[in-house]
């Protein structure tokens, strides 16, 4: 059989899919016979005109899902028949149910979600191996507590350039993701202190403080930020905010406000953990400087990931402490050695130095911010006058207020009967959350997904 897919660059599915479901299609309608040979990755990637990169993708993809396996020294061979299952038992009707939920199509606009199909592999592959090359002798050594210094220095400097962030590497821990950090920083202060937590606020980094056994004191949110005079009744410790894209609500914190926050620190002592999860991704208006630096009296607690810009499955966050907290700092990171692996830092260290993490920064920014403009557009033909779009300024999501009679559960479940997942934002909340609002997370939807997505939330919901 002479296997040449066509593959169409216009469409928003990346090329490596369209090679997935391609074969995926041929082995299920018989074409492709088990045990057949399929082509070499260089082979098919020069008859299709497409990197190697790209075949690998799509062949990696069906050898996880058992329809092709790798014979050392002979190549790739399909290995799925429908036979093969034929006298397997019978799954139960609950079984195929779930099975059946599993494998539909989703339109997800989950929040966590980035679009991996723009994700450079090429050049990371290229920064592993420079990487390698480069500090191979290193890696036989435990990893140092605070994280690499190649990569520390290189975050201290990307930083004071797109953040307005002051620090040395020596204030830069790096962390498997944002709660292995927050974990670290709860064991810094002494068990049972205040902390002043926005509300509504990030869900898992409250769970975080409670199960340290922090005192919460939900803090009220308004257009400019957290509540300035609700934190000097309640005079916490501690505060943890989101300045430039609220989560939840998506407003940016205010100059002013930044400003009476870092006084109000000053005054009292205490400390402001400044969690900045999106940061790179500002759509309006020029950026606001971070509170980090802005501050002259070493308050603030400057956390930030790699997780929204390259990919989650990356885990690399990193935490920039303040001097006054830099000593116990380091005795308890050390307790945990290191969390993210030598190789994978190094490799990223190699990625910034080579000018590509800018480059790809660039790229997903201008990407999100068409997919934005698509989102908007959509909601705003489809759903019209029925919602309130709010939070689309900056970062990789918006909410609705739905102006319809259904509750939030109901709005998510009647769009989940038709193959759309959106998301709860009472979650965010402590007090008084709101009845009829939802999340919806646009990064890791494509283009065309995203206007199919609205038009079958009108459908749902019946406008």
């Amino acid at each position: 059989m002479d296997i040449t897919p066509f593959l169409n660059r216009n469409l928003d599915i990346p090329l490596y899919q369209q090679l997935y479901r391609y074969f995926k299609e041929n082995m299920h309608q018989g074409r492709i016979q088990k045990g057949m040979k399929l082509p070499s990755k260089r082979l098919l990637a020069s008859q299709l005109s497409i990197s190697q990169t790209t075949v690998e993708r799509a062949y990696e993809q069906l050898a996880a899902e058992g329809y092709i396996v790798s014979k050392p020294r002979s190549g790739w061979f399909a290995d799925y028949h429908d036979s093969d299952f034929a006298y397997r038992k019978m799954p139960s009707a609950s079984l195929i149910k779930e099975k059946a939920q599993e494998n539909k199509q989703w339109i997800d606009f989950h929040y966590g979600n980035v679009d991996s199909s723009y994700f450079p592999f090429s050049a990371w592959r290229k920064s592993m191996v420079n990487s390698l090359d480069q500090y191979g002798h290193e890696l036989y050594r435990p990893g140092n507590d605070l994280g690499e210094f190649e990569l520390r220095t290189l975050i201290a400097e990307y930083l004071y350039q797109s953040r307005g962030v002051h620090c040395i590497p020596e204030q830069v821990i790096i962390g498997a993701g944002n709660p292995i950090l927050l974990q670290i920083l709860c064991q810094v202060f002494e068990p049972n202190i205040s902390i002043g937590y926005e509300d509504p606020g990030y869900p898992r980094a409250r769970k975080i403080f409670e199960a340290n056994r922090m005192n919460i004191l939900p803090i009220p949110v308004d257009d400019e930020g957290i509540c300035i005079q609700k934190i000097k009744e309640q005079q916490p410790n501690l505060v943890y905010v989101t300045p430039s894209h609220q989560f939840t609500l998506g407003t940016i914190m205010t100059i002013n406000r930044r400003i009476q926050l870092l006084k109000w620190a000053a005054e009292n002592q205490s400390f402001i953990i400044e969690d900045d999860y999106d940061g790179e991704f500002r759509y309006t208006g020029q950026p606001v400087p971070s509170l980090q630096g802005l501050d002259q009296h070493n308050r603030v607690i400057y956390m930030g990931t790699f997780s929204k810009s390259l990919l989650p499955s990356l885990r690399i966050s990193y935490m920039i402490l303040p001097s006054p907290l830099l000593k116990k700092g380091h005795d308890i990171t050390s307790l945990y050695k290191q969390t993210v692996s030598c190789h994978s830092q190094l490799t990223l260290a190699e990625f910034i130095k080579n000018g590509e993490w800018q480059k790809h920064i660039n790229r997903m920014r201008k990407l999100y911010r068409k997919k934005r403009a698509i989102l908007l557009e959509a909601v705003q033909s489809e759903l019209g006058k029925h919602v309130r779009i709010r939070g689309e300024n900056s970062g990789l999501r918006i909410l609705l207020d739905v102006y319809l009679p259904f509750s939030e559960k109901e709005l998510i479940e009647k769009a989940k009967e038709h193959g759309v997942k959106i998301y709860p934002v009472s979650l965010s909340y402590k007090n008084n959350p709101p009845t009829k609002t939802v999340s919806l997370g646009f990064a890791g939807v494509s283009e065309f997904n995203i206007r199919e997505g609205i038009k079958k939330l009108k459908a749902a919901w019946k406008i």
